[in-house]
Parts: structure tokens; C-alpha cells; sequence
């Protein structure tokens, strides 16, 4: 199999505690540092969102801050333009999980207001971890396993050594006080063997198939864990 499955999330705003709504999507980097690790390594890359609708960047991931500096932010936005498969995402109700190589999933804080807790999502994660393949989460993309959770309170993902946006990162942001709950704690109460370094440092942590990374900063070392993997 030559193709691997980039997951990414179709909200555009997240509902925080209070009911306001915050925008957001998928962070630029964590799409675009794996998109372009696997298709220089030969892989077809495939996008699917729930609905199949075309997904949304996080505007605060076009900023020339976080890509340093105006000729950065503008690379950037000229490398997702040319990314012909963000505007015509698969649905992730129809994804057939055996024809992919990996399955990726794509952060920015979009995964906690829809695939946190989407049914299609939670039976491409058990096919796909059932099954063995490779499966790599990155930041808040992470919040996608949470939706894998059974009545009972049992997940598969228990025990498992992982990562995520930290509560230490999601404090710097500005957000931590105002977000309905706080990937860090949610994951470890669960029953995850979370670890993390330091703010914005990458940090990866492979267990079994599950590959998982920290922040923005572990987008391209995550990729390239997943690309061993393979093979």
C-alpha cells in the first residue's frame, strides 16, 4: 500500500466553558510538515473531515510569528493552496481503513470540538489500531482517541504510552481557564501513560503502532516516526 490517510478536523469554531465560540480549525504546520514528509517519500496522501467538507486553517497558524516572520507565513499559505487533497476531503463515514499504509491525524484545537467525539472517527481508530497500522496523532489531534471510549468506560488506548498539547502549553496560550476541558488531563484520566517535554519543544513517544507528538514542533519528527514504521 502506497497511500496514507491524513485525518483533520471540519470545525471551524470550538464552544468553550462559558458557550462562546472561539475560531479555530487545523494548524498549518501539523498539516503541512507530514504532508510533505510522506509524499517526498512516494506516498499518496488522501484528506478526509467529517462530513467531507473542506477544512479550515487556524488563522493563528498563518501568523508570521509562528512562521517565522512575513516570507514564512506567506510559504505557507502558498504550500496549502497548492495542496489540491484539502479541497476534496473523503468523508470519514465512507474511509475504508485497510487500503492506507497509516493513518494520520491532524491537530489545532478543531479535534475537540468535533472529533473528540465522532463515531466515524472512534471506528477508523479501532480498525486501525485492531488491525496493527501505523496510526500517528499529533497535538490536539490526539483528541480524537477520546471518542473511542465504550459505554463501560473502557478504552483501548489505556495504558498506552502517549503524548499531546500539554497543560503547561495550553496555559501559555491564553486559553487553558476558558477551554471545556484540557487534553493533558482528559487523556491521563482515562487510563493514558502521558509524558511531555518542555513548552514547544518537539517531543514524540512511539508505543506499539500508536505514534503520537507533542505540539507543532513534532509535526515533521512524528512524520518521520510514522515513515520508519512503514518501512
Amino acid at each position: 500500500m502506497s497511500e496514507i490517510l491524513m485525518v483533520i478536523t471540519s470545525a471551524d469554531r470550538l464552544t468553550m466553558a462559558d458557550g462562546t465560540e472561539h475560531p479555530t480549525g487545523y494548524w498549518a504546520e501539523e498539516f503541512l510538515a507530514p504532508y510533505r514528509a510522506f509524499t517526498e517519500a512516494g506516498y499518496q496522501v488522501s484528506v478526509a473531515t467529517p462530513g467531507g467538507a473542506a477544512p479550515t486553517v487556524d488563522p493563528a497558524s498563518l501568523r508570521p510569528e509562528v512562521n517565522g516572520g512575513p516570507e514564512g507565513a506567506a510559504a505557507v499559505a502558498v504550500a496549502l493552496d497548492a495542496a489540491a487533497e484539502l479541497r476534496r476531503p473523503l468523508d470519514l463515514a465512507g474511509i475504508d481503513p485497510s487500503r492506507y499504509a497509516a493513518v494520520f491525524y491532524v491537530g489545532g484545537h478543531g479535534p475537540m470540538q468535533d472529533l473528540a467525539q465522532n463515531a466515524d472517527s472512534a471506528r477508523l481508530l479501532r480498525t486501525t489500531l485492531d488491525a496493527g497500522t501505523p496510526l500517528g496523532l499529533v497535538c490536539h489531534g490526539v483528541a480524537a482517541l477520546l471518542a473511542t471510549e465504550e459505554e463501560d468506560g473502557a478504552w483501548p488506548f489505556a495504558g498506552y504510552r502517549l503524548t499531546g498539547f500539554s497543560v503547561a502549553e495550553e496555559q501559555q496560550t491564553g486559553l487553558a481557564d476558558g477551554l471545556p476541558w484540557l487534553l493533558q488531563n482528559r487523556v491521563v484520566a482515562l487510563g493514558a501513560d502521558y509524558s511531555a517535554a518542555e513548552p514547544w519543544a518537539p517531543h514524540v513517544v512511539v508505543d506499539r503502532s500508536l505514534h503520537t507528538g507533542q505540539n507543532p514542533a513534532s509535526s515533521a519528527s512524528l512524520a518521520e516516526a510514522l515513515l520508519k514504521t512503514i518501512g
